[in-house]
């Protein structure tokens, strides 16, 4: 059973930035792709950025595309999102995620992902 836990949320002022990671309880190869989403109070879950951890091919969703950068550290079994340039709408609960997405085309699926963290704050002012 896979256990995710994220740290480094935070406040910060628009502009700014945030260093998010994503510590899994087990290898990664386990789970083929990792996630980060996040969730803004009474919507559901967007995606932010993906990475195929294989390969360590990534995916961003169009708002953070340019901004963020997902990556990976497999001895660690880590998992990293760099987020620059924040802005107060990214501010939300971001959550990592890890699981086996039926296809690379649906690895910002939110629903193809089967581990989830407890999530983090991030606030943006």
């Amino acid at each position: 059973h896979v256990q995710l836990v994220e740290s480094g949320g935070g406040s910060v002022a628009a502009g700014g930035s945030l260093s998010l990671s994503c510590s899994s309880s087990e290898d990664t190869y386990a789970s083929n792709c990792m996630g980060w989403f996040r969730q803004f109070p009474g919507q559901e879950r967007e995606a932010v950025a993906a990475i195929y951890t294989p390969a360590g091919t990534t995916y961003y969703a169009d708002a953070v595309q340019g901004r963020f950068t997902i990556s990976q550290d497999k001895a660690k079994n880590t998992m990293y999102l760099q987020m620059n340039g924040l802005k107060p709408e990214d501010t939300a609960m971001y959550y990592c995620a890890a699981g086996h997405p039926k296809g690379l085309y649906r690895v910002l699926w939110s629903t193809d992902y089967q581990y989830w963290g407890q999530g983090t704050q991030v606030t943006v002012s």
